[in-house]
């Protein structure tokens, strides 16, 4: 029987369009919602038990510094252990469930979320800064993430019962997908809501119980989706939520001997240290822990002198200065083939002094960078940067109660330069010149990174080369190279930039589960 026979085709989340009235006023009254519940004490989750500690992370609203977004219980070690501990109880009878059942009640979150759409959008752009397009895109990728792994969940639910193996006459043989036990799970701050929610409903729908520590300057959203799972009735246990310490919690979740895997996406340094910490064997461990890790990049756009060069200079800007350069997609840096540079240059230079910048919540193009380490590390980048190539842009602070800096352009920059091979995060844009298209190929290939890519050009010899030789995981031509749609675009990287898991693709959910043959003499 066809279990998903009855389910519609995955379709990805509109957009809101808020250059209309209606939309506009509908996320000004949900921010007004969103800020008459600011600052409230938000407990761990441990199994049925919602602890309050007196340790807490302080979620402060990085466009506004006076204003408290939450008080975020803080796990320690002894609660972590008993957060696992529970985890593996649960997943006793959690990986029996039915995999249609399972599903069931991603379904049920995907609707709840889709109907409080701009609360969640509302909260991001309160905690993490983003505007309303950036944080409205953020909530569809999470209902797009929920929708599709529930759709994925059934998908291999079927392969487990007509795998195409080979037939042997007297037996009865059948390869199934099933669970793989315990996940830690560690999202980013930078997508908040979208990657924290892709992460988990992919480990809990393949039928694992997890723990769930969400990066520590963005921790009240992700409390809003686990309070969402707890609504729709998901069983206590299957998520934990224990926000607390990367060096004491994550570290000591990593080497936990239950830890069957890691799910984690960061940056390069921590995703290494993550890998290095888990391919040790701890004391009583009776598996190698598998880790899925999206650890960022540095990302380009290459444009040719066959280019649509309005086109490709809003690519660059786009990419480049979206949500203050704060993606692993983010392209921060743009090579130009010399007969087209200084027309892109100074395309590039004159829509970067149209980003106005502000508070979010008043939905100003460019906004505040997250944290304090973020601000004062772009801003040390400016500093290099201002010796290693022309300032055209920003360079500077900018005016507001946060952590406001000034979109950077760098032009004229050696490919060699620290801000071209350097990860920044922020919104620094370095612009090089090539000789040719072959050449700007070469420096964009340059790099420990690999992660997203552009081409621009209208030489269809030229763009076949470039999809050949551009060596990252998501390659877009004649387009931004931030945007991945789930489904459309199955999103990793290569090298540095992780273990090109592919979320939001076709092979994503068997990276939660483990494949086991049944031979039946019959």
């Amino acid at each position: 029987m066809n279990k998903s026979a009855n389910i519609s085709p995955f379709v990805n989340e509109p957009f809101v369009n808020f250059s209309l009235e209606e939309n506009k006023l509908a996320m000004e009254n949900a921010i007004n919602k969103v800020k008459s519940e600011l600052g409230q004490r938000i407990p761990l989750y441990i199994g049925e038990k919602r602890v309050i500690t007196e340790d807490v992370i302080t979620s402060f609203n990085p466009g506004n510094l006076d204003e408290v977004i939450g008080y975020v219980s803080k796990a320690d070690q002894a609660l972590a252990e008993e957060a696992m501990q529970i985890a593996v109880s649960t997943f006793e009878t959690w990986k029996k469930v039915p995999a249609g059942e399972r599903t069931q009640y991603l379904f049920k979150a995907a609707a709840l979320m889709r109907e409080r759409k701009h609360e969640f959008s509302a909260l991001m752009i309160l905690e993490s800064g983003k505007n309303y397009a950036e944080a409205d895109a953020d909530t569809a990728e999470a209902i797009d993430f929920i929708e599709f792994y529930a759709r994925e969940m059934l998908r291999l639910e079927q392969i487990n019962e007509t795998q195409p193996l080979t037939k042997i006459q007297g037996e009865n043989n059948r390869l199934s997908y099933i669970p793989l036990g315990v996940g830690v799970i560690i999202p980013p701050w930078n997508f908040p809501l979208a990657i924290c929610v892709g992460m988990t409903t992919a480990a809990v729908v393949s039928g694992n119980t997890v723990l769930l520590k969400p990066a520590s300057t963005t921790p009240a959203i992700a409390h809003k989706f686990v309070a969402l799972m707890e609504e729709v009735g998901l069983p206590p246990g299957v998520i934990n939520f224990i926000p607390g310490s990367g060096a004491e919690v994550g570290d000591y979740l990593t080497t936990h001997p239950k830890t069957r895997f890691i799910s984690f996406t960061g940056s390069k340094e921590v995703g290494l240290h993550i890998s290095k910490l888990a391919a040790a064997t701890s004391e009583g461990q009776i598996w190698i822990k598998r880790l899925v890790a999206e650890m960022g990049g540095k990302d380009g756009i290459v444009v040719d002198e066959t280019a649509d060069l309005d086109a490709a200079a809003q690519a660059i800007v786009a990419s480049a200065f979206g949500f203050q350069g704060q993606k692993c997609s983010a392209g921060s840096r743009a090579i130009i083939v010399e007969s087209a540079y200084d027309e892109v240059v100074q395309k590039v230079k004159d829509l970067t002094a149209k980003l106005a910048i502000g508070l979010p919540e008043l939905n100003y193009p460019s906004g505040p960078v997250i944290d304090k380490g973020s601000y004062d590390k772009i801003l040390s980048y400016i500093e290099i940067g201002r010796t290693e190539g022309t300032l055209l842009a920003g360079g500077h602070p900018a005016e507001g109660n946060g952590y406001y800096i000034e979109p950077t352009i760098f032009a004229d920059v050696r490919s060699d330069a620290r801000i071209m091979k350097e990860e920044i995060f922020g919104p620094v844009l370095a612009l090089c010149k090539a000789a040719d298209y072959k050449e700007a190929i070469r420096i964009y290939n340059d790099t420990e990174f690999g992660l997203t890519g552009s081409y621009f050009s209208t030489d269809q010899n030229r763009i076949e080369e470039a999809l050949e030789t551009m060596h990252c995981g998501n390659l877009y031509v004649n387009r931004k190279c931030t945007g991945a749609l789930v489904g459309a675009h199955p999103f990793g990287g290569f090298n540095m930039s992780g273990t090109d898991s592919k979320a939001g693709g076709y092979d994503y959910l068997l990276l939660f589960t483990q494949a086991k043959l049944t031979s039946i003499k019959l």
